[in-house]
């Protein structure tokens, strides 16, 4: 004989056959819930690469500002421009050479000459990244 009433032992009969039942998803609730996740990557993946290229931009904006600003340096103690970057390296102006984020390394750097009178090879740099920044300015003109 059961120990349990009559009634709870088919209540706990009917819940092990809705387990049973109910234990995976339906093909359209699989359906359904991977069109909601393509329509939320629809919407957030547009941001997150917006998001890299505006942090590319402000690398790229800060190591040309810092790079200046070592060549500077470097002139007001020297007397004279940098014969390369490297020099400012060797010299520990700069702790290395600086990265162009956009163009994808640290060689693709536009070295500006002095102009006629004063010494030295390199008194500005510039980016050698093709395109424009979001605001619509050349990568090469900052």
């Amino acid at each position: 004989m059961s120990t349990l009433p009559a009634t709870m032992t088919r209540a706990l009969s009917a819940s092990k056959g809705a387990c049973a039942r109910h234990r995976g998803f339906t093909l359209i609730e699989m359906l359904i819930v991977m069109a909601l996740i393509a329509l939320l990557l629809t919407l957030a993946l547009p941001r997150y690469f917006t998001g890299l290229d505006t942090a590319r931009e402000a690398v790229l904006r800060e190591n040309l500002r810092t790079s200046r600003e070592a060549i500077d340096k470097f002139y007001g103690d020297q007397g004279r421009f940098p014969d390369s970057l490297d020099e400012l390296v060797a010299r520990r102006y700069l702790r290395s050479l600086p990265l162009d984020p956009v163009a994808g390394g640290t060689r693709g750097w536009v070295l500006v000459a002095p102009e006629a009178p004063f010494k030295g090879q390199v008194s500005d740099l510039r980016s050698s990244a093709p395109g424009a920044a979001h605001d619509g300015t050349a990568f090469n003109t900052w």
